[in-house]
């Protein structure tokens, strides 16, 4: 299959991919900058690909997953992997470092616009929480994507060994800490040595609202197929961040 009828096919058979993926680079471009979303959108692309090749091959970092190729010839692969997967990971990590930003700066308030105040943008601290707020999505995402021939994802991965977490292994869960660490650190390293101009602050709160707005997604998926326990443990998951996320905003 010849590759842009391949992409066109992709774009058609995962559109809920490339709407987020659309709103992280207008939520991206408005708060880094457009040089800057999208080197970090590379970064976190070819991080999260290599993390998945190595993976579905040795078992690092996540554990052993197999990609069941079932999509094959409807999507595009890059090797064995499927490139919308990978993709994900862009705005996954994107949206968990802007609600960190949010969470770790003072905001000022003028009516509708949010503005952090001297955010500090390549702090370790934002460095282990936007890693932190990466592992919580995929707490949610991945046994909800283990799931997906109940919904129109399709069956596209599977563990062999299982998992004691809605049949994903606690592994996986190190293994995104470790890929979240790894695109975080790289992006802020190489936006120190680049040395850009620091973009508008006023943009606080589209990366933010898209973090949950994703997450609202998967529940509404969760629910859907019928699985409430893992829907009530997400919601006892996420329910405090949102709150506290609401209370930061609200009391400028």
């Amino acid at each position: 299959m010849e590759i842009f009828p391949l992409i066109l096919s992709t774009i058609l058979l995962r559109p809920y991919v490339f709407i987020f993926l659309g709103l992280h680079l207008l939520a991206g471009g408005l708060q880094l900058g457009l040089k800057r979303i999208t080197v970090f959108t590379l970064l976190a692309y070819l991080i999260a690909f290599t993390s998945e090749y190595s993976s579905t091959r040795n078992g690092i970092p996540y554990g052993p997953y197999i990609y069941t190729g079932e999509t094959h010839g409807k999507e595009l692969y890059v090797s064995n992997v499927p490139f919308m997967d990978s993709l994900s990971y862009s705005f996954l990590a994107y949206f968990s470092y802007s609600l960190a930003l949010l969470l770790v700066s003072p905001v000022s308030r003028k009516g509708w616009r949010f503005e952090l105040i001297a955010p500090p943008w390549h702090s370790r601290g934002v460095l282990l929480l936007s890693a932190a707020l990466i592992v919580l999505q995929d707490v949610v995402v991945d046994p909800v994507a283990l799931r997906g021939s109940q919904w129109f994802l399709g069956q596209i991965f599977y563990y062999p060994d299982g998992g004691i977490y809605f049949g994903v292994p606690l592994s996986n869960f190190f293994g995104w800490f470790v890929v979240g660490l790894a695109i975080i650190y790289c992006f802020q390293r190489l936006d120190q040595k680049m040395r850009w101009a620091m973009p508008w602050a006023e943009n606080a709160l589209m990366g933010p609202a898209c973090y949950f707005i994703n997450m609202l997604f998967i529940l509404s998926v969760t629910f859907y197929i019928g699985e409430y326990l893992l829907g009530l443990v997400s919601l006892v998951i996420f329910g405090p961040l949102f709150y506290l996320t609401l209370r930061k905003v609200s009391r400028q």
